[in-house]
């Protein structure tokens, strides 16, 4: 089922050519720049944004508090991974051809592109992950949807996405990070305290190094001193 238009009279193709127009002017360097940014560079940093936000999110004051931030950022690679599960029938249904099958005269930047083209799992990927750190930290978040709106113009650039396949994904990554978001707290949270209260793996949950004592420990604390003063009365 080609449901989407791949006339050239379609804006969706004006502006493919458009984008994709500046590889061609480009210095061969900066293609390859591109293509590598494109297809492995942007995910790579956002991947390594997540780690960022997670060793953060474990030097939280108590355990209860790092436990419900990791989980939140755990959520983030994870909704990335259902949306592109989600995309498999979206992509089986409309079975949009790649572009360049099409259309004539595209600089394609990366071979080997079979399957099809509506919609882009790398901006599924790129935008769920942005939206779902965004849910777990703001500043963190607005950095991974500024990664994910650079891998869409990557996509188009490269010649093997419609601006539509890009507009499509990141609209999947963000319903999919945010309406999955409550279920998937309520899931993750009592799992992240469970590991973080295990002896072996606390540090994945809960970094404890800033001098907050555990909350249990304050009673006992507090019946040491009055003991102490009763033995100086």
């Amino acid at each position: 089922m080609a449901g989407l238009d791949t006339t050239g009279s379609n804006p969706d193709v004006s502006l493919l050519y458009d984008i994709n127009g500046l590889a061609e002017d480009s210095p061969g360097w900066f293609a390859r720049t591109m293509e590598f940014v494109g297809e492995y560079g942007l995910l790579l940093a956002l991947v390594l944004l997540v780690l960022w936000c997670w060793w953060g999110a474990r030097r939280r004051g108590t355990l209860d508090d790092a436990a419900s931030s990791v989980a939140a950022v755990v959520w983030a690679p994870l909704a990335a991974a259902v949306a592109v599960l989600v995309n498999v029938p979206i992509r089986n249904f409309v079975e949009r051809p790649r572009p360049f099958r099409d259309h004539q005269g595209l600089e394609v930047l990366v071979d080997g592109k079979t399957d099809y083209s509506f919609v882009s799992d790398h901006a599924t990927l790129a935008m769920a992950i942005g939206v779902g750190l965004f849910v777990a930290h703001r500043r963190f978040g607005i950095a991974g949807i500024a990664l994910a709106a650079l891998e869409g113009f990557c996509r188009v650039f490269m010649g093997v996405h419609y601006p539509t396949d890009v507009i499509g994904g990141f609209a999947l990554g963000t319903a999919v990070a945010l309406l999955l978001s409550p279920l998937a707290m309520a899931l993750l949270t009592p799992l992240a305290k469970a590991v973080g209260r295990s002896r072996a793996t606390a540090r994945l949950v809960w970094a404890g190094n800033r001098g907050v004592e555990p909350v249990a420990s304050l009673p006992e604390q507090e019946s040491a001193g009055t003991d102490e003063k009763d033995l100086a009365a």
